[in-house]
């Protein structure tokens, strides 16, 4: 079942396997998984898979024209090339989908592509498995030392885990929260702002990670306050997706705000952010002074439900 929070539809959180988590340590169980021919499995390597379909107008959030929908190409174990391996996941009809990294295998009719080219274009399937195994690939690339001693650790739980030799010690993949909220005031304008290393014309709400000790209500004014200076009130979840690139979870949230107070950005994090209507997003995004948040991110469908449908069609970032 695909769960997407309060929002209606949020790219990187429609996975549909049960993820069968009890499974993981049962040896029997994953060698007669991967020996079953109807086994697929899912090759990465440095965060890209292959995809077949048509995904050349990925930045809109749209298909190409003219072609089928994008598709990962799944292979079953006898052709999946060597290399580290994890279980992903169970479906409705028994099939075990596993992930592995390694070099792409040439397969006729399919490119390399990551989630930022076509996790907004995948199927729901297809979307998770992609999501899931960036996740593991990355986390496994950059934690491969005991934090405590030193010592190269051991994989367990199907890739779920990592155990040291030396102290005996488990470890289990780094995720990040982050809270992304859009701001709003009594007259019902959206507070955008642009990031210090941004182009020109690129706009979103702001968004700020969780610190230690700190609840996800308190990161979000804080993060308000740190940013552009003002206090808000009302704050209330929206819905989250995992982002791992590299390894966050985004927790979307509203707020509301004095738009009377005077905007005091951040030099360090915020070169310049202002309150905007309807209209005046509008006409900013087609007149091209505002490239906004393309459809995989959280940011463009906290806007899009502000805003009341889909924004004007413009290229996103």
């Amino acid at each position: 079942m695909t769960v997407t929070g309060g929002l209606e539809w949020l790219a990187l959180a429609r996975g549909t396997l049960d993820r069968v988590a009890l499974r993981r340590r049962d040896d029997d169980w994953l060698a007669a998984a991967w020996a079953d021919p109807r086994t697929r499995v899912l090759v990465v390597d440095d965060g890209r898979s292959l995809v077949t379909g048509s995904f050349g107008a990925a930045a809109t959030g749209s298909p190409a024209t003219g072609g089928p929908d994008p598709a990962l190409v799944l292979l079953p174990p006898a052709r999946a090339p060597e290399g580290d391996r994890w279980l992903l996941g169970e479906d409705d009809d028994g099939t075990v989908y596993f992930g592995v990294s390694a070099p792409l295998p040439a397969v006729e009719g399919a490119e390399p592509a990551g989630l930022r080219q076509v996790g907004a274009l995948l199927a729901d399937r297809d979307s998770g498995l992609l999501t899931h195994l960036v996740a593991l690939e990355q986390w496994h690339a950059t934690h491969r030392f005991c934090p405590r001693c030193g010592t190269e650790t051991e994989v367990a739980s199907a890739g779920h885990v990592r155990v040291c030799p030396a102290d005996g010690s488990q470890h289990f993949p780094r995720v990040d929260p982050a809270v992304i909220m859009l701001v709003t005031d009594a007259s019902d304008r959206i507070l955008l702002a642009r990031g210090t290393r941004w182009a020109a014309d690129r706009r979103s709400i702001l968004a700020g990670f969780v610190e230690p000790g700190e609840s996800l209500e308190q990161a979000v004014a804080r993060e308000v306050e740190e940013e552009v200076g003002l206090a808000v009130r009302d704050v209330r979840y929206a819905g989250s997706q995992p982002w791992p690139l590299p390894r966050s979870l985004m927790l979307g949230f509203t707020a509301t705000a004095d738009g009377t107070v005077p905007l005091r950005p951040d030099p360090e994090e915020i070169l310049d952010a202002a309150w905007y209507t309807r209209d005046e997003l509008r006409a900013a995004i087609s007149a091209g002074e505002i490239v906004a948040p393309g459809p995989l991110s959280i940011a463009a469908q906290l806007i899009m439900r502000w805003y009341g449908g889909e924004l004007p069609s413009m290229p996103h970032f």
